[in-house]
């Protein structure tokens, strides 16, 4: 498995943390750790308002920390932290290409949580292991929008 999967993985592109309230999530970070913002959207298909923050002086390609806070209570991440609390929810893998990666994860006898690969933060593409597949680790595979 690692021969099929290896080629695809190029970095940890980020850890995603469930949130209550976004902005407060972004000040702790911000006034803490000095991290900065760089990215903020809503993604109503994942059900989230996310922010992306990143070192100071990061030009991008390093490791980012992602919030993610509910839109509303039906949302994935609103049922993780009523479930689990507030705290890390995934663990992402940047891929250069998310379909084949998860077609040699799905080979290996892994299970990924959608058919094909939905829209990500920035217009990336992404796609999850489950996580009873992956030690109780959300697992996400991103691959960045063209540009990024």
């Amino acid at each position: 498995m690692r021969d099929a999967v290896a080629p695809f993985v190029v970095a940890v592109d980020h850890v995603g943390i469930a949130v209550p309230d976004l902005d407060a999530a972004i000040a702790f970070h911000r006034e803490h750790f000095g991290l900065e913002s760089v990215h903020e959207e809503v993604n109503t298909e994942q059900g989230v308002r996310e922010a992306m923050l990143r070192a100071p002086g990061d030009d991008g390609s390093g490791t980012a920390v992602q919030l993610l806070a509910p839109l509303d209570e039906n949302s994935t991440i609103a049922k993780f932290i009523g479930r689990s609390g507030p705290g890390l929810q995934q663990l992402a893998y940047r891929v250069t290409d998310v379909e084949a990666a998860a077609a040699a994860l799905r080979a290996a006898g892994l299970r990924l949580l959608y058919d094909a690969a939905k829209r990500g933060t920035g217009g990336s593409r992404v796609n999850f292991v489950h996580p009873k597949d992956a030690g109780g680790v959300l697992v996400e595979l991103v691959e960045p929008a063209p540009g990024h």
